[in-house]
Formats: C-alpha cells, structure tokens, sequence
C-alpha cells in the first residue's frame, strides 16, 4: 500500500511538472507572439514615416518649381510690359517719318541761289522750324537717324538699292542716302536706302588678272616650298 502511494504521489507530481512545462511554453509563445507583433508595428510605423518623409520631399521639390516658374512669368511679364512701353508706338512711328521724308524732299528742292521773295524766305524758315520740331519729338521718343553717308555698308541697317563705281574709295562704301533710315532704341525702325561704291570694270579686272598672273603663281609655290622644308627638314 505504501508503494502504491508512492507512486501515485510520483506520477502527481509528473503530471503537475508537465502542466507547469506547458504554462511555461504557453506563456514563452505568447511572449515571443508579443515581440513579433512588436516588431511589426515598429516596422510599419518606420515604413509610414519613411513614406511621410517622401511625400514631404516631394511637395518642397514642386513648391521650388512653382516658385521659379512663376519667377520666370513675373520677369517676362515685367519685360514685356517695358517692350510695350518701349515699342508699342511702332508703327504710329513709321506712318510719322513719310510726311518727314516729303518735308525733307521740299526743302532739297530749294535753289538756295536764287533769290527769293520775303513771304518764300518765310515759308523756308517756316519748313525749317516744323522740320526741327519733329526731329526733336522722334529723338524725344528714342527714334534716331541712321548716319550712313561715308560708312561702310551695314547689311542690318542699310538697303542697297544701286552701285556706283567709285575710284577713289574701296567697296561697299555708302555714297548715297536716297532715304534716311531711323532706329527705334535698339531696333531698327527702318532701314536706309543707299548707293554703294563699287569699283570700275576695268579695276576689277587688273584685280582679277593680278590674284591669277604667274608672279603670284610663283609666290604662292615659293611660299608652300618654304613651309615644306621648315615642316621637315629644319
């Protein structure tokens, strides 16, 4: 009998270790299901942040954009409010300068030689004063005349409209203004028509006969032999 109960108290004692065992385990797993759950929050939230972060980014970078373009619109609106400004009498301008290119014709016309009666001679210095008036009023709104007389000839300012041989000056010589040309500011309002120098038929052709005459030839094969020693053999 007392075998007996030891061995009941024996396997009592098993049972009550394996029930502990199991708590034991039950409680680690829970433990370990908490860490886990743990470190998955800790993951989403790192995600989250990093995603926050991004969007932040993002929003900064297209504020700078926005901010510079509507830098860029401001200077272009301000620069084409000072063209308009500047440029927008244009053609109000050039419909100006006909009636002064006719009072220009009037007055080279006169034969200042003759002599002529009083209320002529206050006629001329009334042209005068109405031709000095509005150069005063085009410079005034930064209109300009074109000097061209004696200068060379200017594809962006000028418009040949003749040649005239010329023996006393070189090429492309303006010796003629046939209309004045103005400028507008920095733009050409109109161009000046001219007569360009050109040289005689006759200097042409010396011209033309000296560049393929055999002394020049000779220079130009004397010249390449000298370049060729001194490139190999100096």
């Amino acid at each position: 009998m007392k075998k007996e109960k030891e061995k009941k108290e024996e396997e009592i004692n098993e049972n009550n270790e394996t029930e502990n065992l199991d708590n034991i385990n039950q409680e680690d797993t829970a433990e370990d299901s908490l860490d886990k759950s743990a470190e998955n929050e800790e993951t989403l939230e790192e995600e989250e942040e990093e995603k926050l972060k991004e969007e932040i980014r993002l929003l900064k970078e297209e504020r700078i954009r926005v901010l510079a373009e509507m830098e860029n619109l401001r200077k272009r609106f301000d620069r084409e409010k000072i063209d308009s400004i500047k440029y927008g009498s244009v053609n109000f301008a050039r419909d100006i300068l006909s009636p002064g290119d006719n009072l220009d014709r009037a007055l080279s016309s006169i034969n200042h030689e003759e002599v002529h009666s009083q209320s002529i001679k206050n006629l001329i210095d009334g042209l005068l004063m109405v031709k000095k008036e509005l150069s005063t009023a085009l410079e005034k709104n930064g209109i300009t005349k074109i000097e061209s007389l004696n200068k060379k000839f200017d594809p962006n300012l000028h418009q040949a409209m003749m040649e005239i041989e010329n023996t006393e000056l070189e090429e492309g010589i303006v010796v003629q203004e046939i209309q004045a040309g103005y400028m507008m500011h920095d733009r050409l309002l109109r161009p000046a028509m001219v007569g360009v120098s050109k040289k005689t038929k006759k200097e042409a052709e010396t011209k033309a006969d000296n560049k393929l005459s055999p002394d020049n030839d000779n220079k130009i094969q004397k010249n390449w032999e000298k370049i060729y020693k001194y490139k190999y053999f100096s």
